[in-house]
């Protein structure tokens, strides 16, 4: 079967033959894959900036935002039947017994860092024809959002986000859905953040450098989301005017961003960081009124990456919900697919569009 193959020792990435998957476990399952969503983390692969092969492999097999139809379940398999359409988790919990996190099902918080990531970090990824995995690790997705289910694995960092959120607001007997919240960034994770924060009851601002003409203004105005350039309005200068900012989400990844949203953050705030930064940056900031601002403001900055299962099954519930509340946007978040054999436009060529997705089948 075909798969695409990172191979940092020649630094190429190219198309390989591997053996078709086969159950070997009682709770296993395989499927064929549909749709693999490219992100920034693969482009760095290909890149060479990053990625692990697998134990005894001269290469990684890329891909970890999966779609899949499900072909052949092993006999204890419970919950999943041939025909269901699957999204399978990324990171898998680390072998230590002292890992509390990981014994319990939540190895997103694993504390020993010896996970391993389908697609990123010593496990072969889905981009692929085929692929097994078990059944823990699976969630299945309703026939209605095929279209759509690709955008799964990404909308689960912000579901996770939103979810400690939620348990922050609440530290101060706040009972209410929403207040005012503002994403930097509209990329894939900024706009699907938006989304979620939207559809939770926040007041919601996408601050970014795209101009008002950008297809993304008009999308997030289609959900209620309102739009600021960044070039027209710092940071700061917006939650000044916004009033008292209840939540950021900081998706460009950028430091100097992540400053200037502590500046715009309000009282009982929380900064949540997404994107990982690239190059070493040294920065001048004002340290005395940062930690000012976090104590007087009882403000917490957290960081949040993969996900566990409550944020799966959250994603594919608002991914349902997003298409009964607004129609036809999830759909327009998604603005190229190509072909296994076009892979090298997505993952070498300039960026274009928001959502970029290899269509297997």
């Amino acid at each position: 079967m075909r798969a695409l193959g990172v191979f940092p020792g020649e630094r190429a990435v190219r198309l390989v033959e591997h053996d078709a998957p086969r159950l070997t476990a009682p709770t296993e399952v395989r499927f064929r894959v549909l749709d693999v969503g490219v992100c920034g983390t693969d482009r760095e692969i290909c890149r060479f900036e990053f990625g692990t092969v697998p134990a005894g492999a001269d290469h990684l097999v890329l891909g970890h935002e999966c779609l899949a139809e499900v072909v052949e379940v092993a006999p204890a398999v419970e919950a999943i039947t041939p025909g269901d359409l699957v999204v399978p988790a990324v990171r898998r919990p680390c072998p230590h017994g002292d890992c509390v996190p990981c014994r319990a099902g939540r190895q997103d918080f694993c504390h020993t860092g010896d996970f391993v990531e389908h697609g990123i970090k010593g496990r072969h990824g889905f981009l692929a024809d085929e692929a097994v995995d078990d059944e823990r690790y699976l969630h299945v997705v309703p026939r209605a959002l095929r279209h759509v289910a690709v955008l799964v694995e990404p909308l689960t960092v912000a579901e996770k986000a939103l979810e400690q959120v939620r348990q922050v607001q609440d530290r101060v007997g706040s009972a209410r859905a929403g207040g005012i919240a503002v994403v930097s960034g509209a990329g894939p994770v900024g706009m699907l953040g938006a989304l979620v924060l939207a559809a939770a009851g926040f007041e919601t601002t996408v601050w970014s450098m795209e101009q008002e003409s950008d297809p993304r203004v008009e999308l997030l105005a289609s959900a209620g989301v309102r739009y600021v350039c960044a070039v027209a309005e710092p940071l700061a200068r917006l939650g000044a005017r916004l009033g008292n900012v209840d939540v950021v989400f900081e998706a460009t990844g950028a430091p100097p961003v992540a400053f200037q949203a502590l500046e715009a953050l309000g009282h009982n705030g929380v900064l949540v960081l997404f994107g990982l930064p690239g190059r070493r940056s040294a920065l001048e900031i004002d340290a005395a009124a940062l930690v000012r601002n976090l104590v007087l403001r009882n403000q917490l900055v957290l960081g949040t990456i993969n996900a566990g299962n409550e944020a799966f099954e959250a994603a594919i519930r608002d991914l349902g919900v997003f298409e009964t509340r607004w129609p036809g946007v999830l759909g327009r978040l998604i603005t190229r697919r190509v072909p296994l054999e076009a892979h090298g436009e997505l993952l070498h060529g300039p960026l274009r569009g928001i959502k970029n997705v290899v269509a297997m089948a």
